[in-house]
């Protein structure tokens, strides 16, 4: 279920002074595999100074493009993102886990779409918009995107040439929170951004759906104004790219043991885990390939049903309640509550 394949790098571009972008070379007996749909991610993996490293990425390029292409920000103090803007290079290769996520677009019919993005938040935003527009001739998509300077943009050019390519059909309101620019907001995206863009901008414009990624306080705001304009939670669809750290309370309220059950890859395995631990790392603790990436709630690599017991998630900002209705958790910001739990990673 967590089956990494090794991909040769086809191309690293420069994005920025501090991000590349990176696309890989899909054999034929691979391309079903990595097939995949506006807005997914794909996790890479890589030995770091003996140490396992994974990281999920969002594929930037559209379906149509027939390539597999990340975007990828030079975080201060990050460490496989400093190695891959600093050291990789077209011919090497890389563990890639095949296409996943829920953040996606899918359409035929006229759409009116909008996106808010921040910082390498709009990966993903790329591939939809992209596909937004040329997949019926009067899809419309307007896309807010907050960054320090045009410098540090990644993709500028690329949304350039999108304005270029689709005229009135594609509109970018760049914010810069550290550059003054003609046609561009100074700031960062917040309530008023979003106020301008529904009332001034676009006033009267009914859009069908509303993208944003990003980080959480941005995603938060950006949510909470749109609601207050009348626009359904059912429209709204978001990625988070950073999370907020949230102190584990309940990891203090419980005491015992529990005893676990695990189902991949159609195999079975039992252990006993302290409820204090996260399922995900007691998981991983007895060796079991479970799929996961970011380990922090961003990501949804680690979702599985739960079938027999009870647990309970630290956050949650990825699952709907009917998904939690279903059993469903993420096994990450998971804690057993209950003297045994079964979880099936097969089942999801």
């Amino acid at each position: 279920m967590s089956e990494f394949h090794a991909l040769k790098i086809a191309a690293v571009d420069q994005l920025t002074p501090n991000a590349v972008a990176l696309t890989f070379e899909i054999p034929e007996n691979l391309k079903e595999a990595f097939s995949f749909k506006a807005g997914q991610y794909i996790t890479l993996k890589h030995l770091m100074d003996g140490t396992e490293l994974r990281r999920a990425y969002s594929i930037s390029s559209p379906p149509s493009s027939g390539k597999l292409t990340v975007g990828i920000k030079k975080m201060e103090g990050g460490t496989f993102s400093v190695y891959a803007n600093e050291h990789l290079k077209a011919g090497d290769t890389i563990e890639v886990m095949p296409p996943e996520g829920r953040f996606v677009f899918e359409g035929s019919s006229p759409k009116k779409i909008a996106a808010f993005a921040a910082g390498s938040g709009i990966t993903p935003i790329m591939s939809i918009a992209q596909t937004v527009l040329e997949s019926h001739p009067e899809n419309t998509f307007v896309l807010v995107f907050g960054n320090q300077s045009p410098e540090e943009t990644m993709y500028f050019e690329q949304l350039q040439n999108l304005k270029e390519q689709y005229g009135e059909r594609f509109f970018v309101q760049y914010v810069y929170s550290r550059s003054n620019q003609p046609d561009a907001l100074f700031g960062r995206i917040e309530r008023s951004t979003v106020n301008f863009v529904l009332k001034n901008k676009f006033k009267g414009t009914e859009f069908d759906g509303f993208y944003l990624c990003g980080p959480e306080e941005m995603i938060d705001q950006v949510s909470e104004t749109l609601k207050e304009n009348g626009v359904s939670a059912d429209k709204i669809h978001f990625e988070l790219f950073t999370s907020s750290d949230t102190e584990d309370e309940l990891a203090e309220g419980l005491e015992g043991k529990t005893e676990v059950k695990v189902i991949l890859d159609d195999e079975t395995y039992t252990f006993v885990m302290d409820k204090k631990e996260l399922v995900l790392d007691a998981v991983l603790k007895q060796d079991i390939d479970a799929p996961y990436s970011c380990q922090g709630g961003v990501c949804s690599s680690c979702i599985a049903r739960l079938t027999e017991g009870k647990a309970e998630m630290v956050k949650n900002q990825i699952l709907t309640d009917g998904e939690i209705e279903e059993g469903f958790v993420l096994t990450c910001q998971s804690h057993p509550t209950s003297s045994k739990i079964t979880i099936d990673y097969d089942d999801v």
